[in-house]
């Protein structure tokens, strides 16, 4: 019997994979084969809060495929060497995977195509609703600003979701490890997995998001980027569900996936963006590492920061909006290196996307797509804005908990000041600015 190989990275799912679909069209057994690859854990990428999630979601895709008459083969090692072991095994006649855009996943593809050749099918639209680089400006790779891009994304032809398979017949000769064992149920990280994401948007009301989304005390956000970053999720089937719905809710939700493809195809384009200034603005940013270890604490001393940074640490996830303006007070008002921030916040999210979260930094920082590299968003104003009775800091920063209203936003100006740190660089309602800034 003829046999194909499955090779799932960060497309975790059933529904809606083509890779999947793929490995079943072409023979008459696949593999579905996931490697615990040590070369991510050595790049830093596998912290506890991503590894726990993982781990749920090899769980649910084992039990899924298990349903439908297969299961998961796990590997530990060298995701190229395990990869080329299991055909070798099997004799297969091809090995499918997804297209990435990380230079990690581009040098995994070159490593494959070179030990399978001709056996090796790469798919794209797999993590991404539009293939990376599928439309691009006249004479250039990838778009480097969000509104051209978004229209060309909107003209652009997307693929079709595919059904997730009936049946998964595995051969039985092919060995792995066990899988990851389910990490003990935690309050605070969400579950990890298909079932649990699609369990997640089926009960999520996208309607509301256009109206809710910025609201940060009310969290109407999806909370699907976890399981889009692990693939649980497809973005194309996001989309098109999103479309049948309708209205402002569902517009405004499919805007930010397109901002998920935005960064995709920058960063396919440009793989150092991920560590180097996308537009160099020659900055001489400030070092100071008290100053940055009260901000990873959430110890600044304005409350709408540390509540953002505390949620941060305690759920493995923020509320979009905080990310924002916590980043910009790093970037803009402590002028520390965009970096800095970029790399604790990859430390404890949970949908730690290289894309998303390096890009989005660097246009927070002033140094990536942000037509106005200058824009400082000012955590009083934004506090005011998006947390204007105080609930969010309540919630989160329980020294200020008995302050009742806006006043919870300004601790320093109350007669009986709480236990709270004073604010970092001394700036008030009256003075706030951009801080060192360039």
């Amino acid at each position: 019997m003829s046999v194909s190989i499955a090779l799932f990275t960060q497309d975790l799912r059933l529904h809606d994979n083509p890779v999947l679909r793929a490995a079943l069209a072409d023979a008459d057994e696949v593999v579905p084969l996931f490697v615990l690859d040590d070369a991510v854990a050595a790049t830093g990428f596998a912290v506890p809060n991503r590894s726990a999630f993982l781990a749920d979601c090899l769980a649910d895709l084992d039990a899924s495929l298990r349903a439908r008459g297969g299961r998961l083969v796990v590997r530990r090692g060298a995701a190229v060497t395990e990869t080329a072991r299991v055909a070798a095994a099997t004799g297969a006649v091809s090995v499918h995977v997804a297209a990435g855009v990380s230079g990690f996943a581009q040098r995994r593809e070159a490593a494959l195509r070179e030990e399978l050749g001709s056996r090796l099918r790469v798919h794209d639209a797999v993590l991404t609703a539009l293939t990376p680089g599928a439309v691009t400006p006249a004479g250039k790779d990838h778009y480097a600003v969000f509104t051209p891009y978004l229209r060309a994304w909107q003209a652009a032809q997307r693929r079709h979701p595919v059904a997730a398979p009936r049946g998964v017949r595995v051969p039985e000769n092919v060995t792995g490890t066990e899988v990851p064992a389910v990490r003990p149920d935690s309050p605070a990280l969400p579950p990890g997995g298909e079932t649990a994401g699609r369990r997640l948007w089926s009960s999520w009301e996208v309607g509301t998001y256009e109206e809710l989304h910025d609201d940060l005390a009310g969290d109407g956000t999806s909370r699907l980027s976890p399981y889009l970053h692990f693939g649980c999720l497809s973005a194309a089937e996001l989309v098109a569900l999103a479309e049948r719905r309708g209205g402002a809710g569902a517009e405004a939700f499919v805007r930010q996936l397109v901002w998920r493809d935005f960064h995709h195809q920058v960063l396919a384009a440009r793989p150092d963006a991920a560590h180097a200034d996308y537009r160099p603005r020659d900055d001489r940013w400030h070092r100071d590492e008290a100053e940055l270890t009260a901000w990873k604490a959430g110890l600044t001393g304005y409350p709408i920061v540390d509540a953002g940074m505390r949620q941060l640490a305690h759920e493995g996830w923020m509320h979009n909006r905080a990310r924002l303006l916590t980043a910009s007070f790093l970037t803009k008002t402590l002028y520390q290196d965009w970096r800095a921030g970029a790399a604790h916040f990859l430390s404890l999210l949970v949908d730690g996307d290289l894309a998303n979260n390096q890009l989005n930094w660097q246009w927070t920082a002033g140094t990536g797509t942000d037509t106005r590299p200058n824009r400082v968003l000012n955590p009083l104003t934004q506090a005011k804005r998006f947390d204007p009775d105080g609930a969010y800091v309540r919630r989160w920063v329980p020294e200020l908990a008995g302050v009742a209203g806006a006043a919870v936003h300004r601790p320093w100006l109350l007669a009986d000041r709480p236990d709270y740190p004073a604010p970092l660089l001394g700036l008030d309602a009256g003075r706030f600015q951009q801080g060192r800034g360039r």
